[in-house]
């Protein structure tokens, strides 16, 4: 088919009617954002490969050529919501994209054609439908602006200095502050949706604790002087990025996730994690922990444990006492592209398994490697309690 710039954007806008009621009333159902959100990137996207791309580019449109341009679309789609930070879970929004566009596809091919009989010799273009289906689907999108706004989770700021601890938030928010704040005794996090940065935490007996709550984020926070976890995550799904920590005491670790498994996967992403006995630490929970620093541990760098599943990669681990990384107790590890450096051997126990590994799988753990360097550890990798290693392609 031969379409016009209008015909394509009149096409386009109107088989996008549905998906944008639908991801309106799914947002309330949920009381979250990202169908809107999703189904905005699509319009947008699409229009603009139609202003930009389409119409100089394609002549005329067979009708195989929808598949790669919507795969084409999907990318795009996926690529800036990641990069404008959509809160959106990756298999409904893909599986919503694809009954979107199924959608369209019907409606182009035998819904239009049949309603108007000089849908093809007119270039897709629908005339006062067209236009007034444009109108309606800006409409709708404004409208969720508006509701999107009013009803956004407040932001409290923290001035500069010092602030008395434990802050507990038991509803969604954001918790901010200004350069030079501090929260002397720790933060307590209670309620979905909460959002923690720009903020230093000293003290306590966990610097922040997270517990029963999803979709927590925790941005450039500095947490210091905790006595047992700097953050110390429960029974809750989170992201973790640019943090440092940093603990001293013989117990204390600094990143625990722990019996999280069934509320999601979490992520530890970029943070500056040393000292303690543990540097980052999940159990029985779902995690991506990646492009992290762990330094001067005593028991284990970064340890996935007890059922964990997860991907540990591109992480810098040295100095660990022990063991630089380990899998352990029925856990699926993917570990790649890490650098594991100067693993010492604990002298202290007679134990094979902490005689300076710098990868190691336990107690039928499947470790599967790819890509990592291994530099001055006494031990590259070893294996116990019928631990198994396994090695990806390159």
């Amino acid at each position: 088919m031969s379409y016009t710039l209008r015909g394509r954007i009149d096409s386009r806008l109107a088989a996008a009617l549905g998906p944008v009621v639908f991801a309106a009333v799914l947002a309330l159902a949920l009381h979250r954002w990202w169908p809107v959100e999703v189904a905005g990137l699509m319009v947008c996207v699409g229009v603009a490969l139609d202003l930009l791309v389409y119409d100089r580019v394609i002549d005329y449109q067979p009708g195989w050529l929808a598949l790669p341009l919507g795969l084409l679309e999907l990318g795009l789609v996926m690529a800036l919501a990641a990069e404008l930070d959509v809160r959106a879970p990756v298999v409904p929004a893909v599986a919503f994209f694809a009954c979107a566009w199924l959608l369209a596809q019907t409606l182009g091919h035998a819904v239009y054609p049949l309603l108007l009989r000089s849908y093809g010799d007119d270039g897709g273009e629908l005339g006062l439908p067209g236009a007034s289906t444009s109108a309606a689907v800006a409409a709708l999108f404004l409208a969720a602006v508006g509701v999107a706004w009013a009803t956004q989770p407040p932001t409290v700021t923290l001035a500069a200095g010092v602030h008395r601890g434990p802050i507990v938030i038991d509803r969604e928010e954001t918790l901010r502050g200004k350069p030079g704040a501090v929260v002397r005794g720790g933060i307590v996090v209670h309620a979905d949706g909460v959002t923690v940065r720009d903020l230093t935490v000293v003290g306590g007996e966990h610097g922040i604790v997270v517990e029963s709550a999803r979709r927590v984020r925790l941005e450039n926070v500095r947490v210091v002087g905790a006595r047992m976890d700097g953050i110390h995550v429960r029974f809750s799904q989170i992201a973790i990025r640019d943090c440092t920590v940093a603990v001293t005491g013989p117990f204390a670790q600094g990143i625990d996730i722990s019996y999280s498994g069934f509320v999601g996967m979490s992520s530890i992403e970029g943070c500056d994690v040393s000292g303690g006995a543990e540097g980052i630490a999940t159990h029985s929970s779902m995690v991506m922990v990646a492009g992290n620093q762990v330094h001067g541990t005593t028991l284990r760098g970064i340890a996935m444990t007890e059922m964990s599943m997860g991907e540990i990669s591109k992480n810098t681990v040295s100095g660990s006492l022990g063991v630089g990384i380990l899998c352990n107790d029925h856990s699926e590890c993917q570990i790649e592209r890490n650098v594991v450096a100067d693993t010492r051997a604990d002298r202290s126990a007679d134990d094979a398994a902490r005689a300076g590994v710098a990868i190691e799988s336990q107690f039928q753990s499947l470790a599967v490697l790819r890509k990592n360097v291994l530099v001055r550890n006494p031990i590259a990798r070893a294996a116990f309690s019928n631990g198994r290693f396994a090695a990806t392609p390159p």
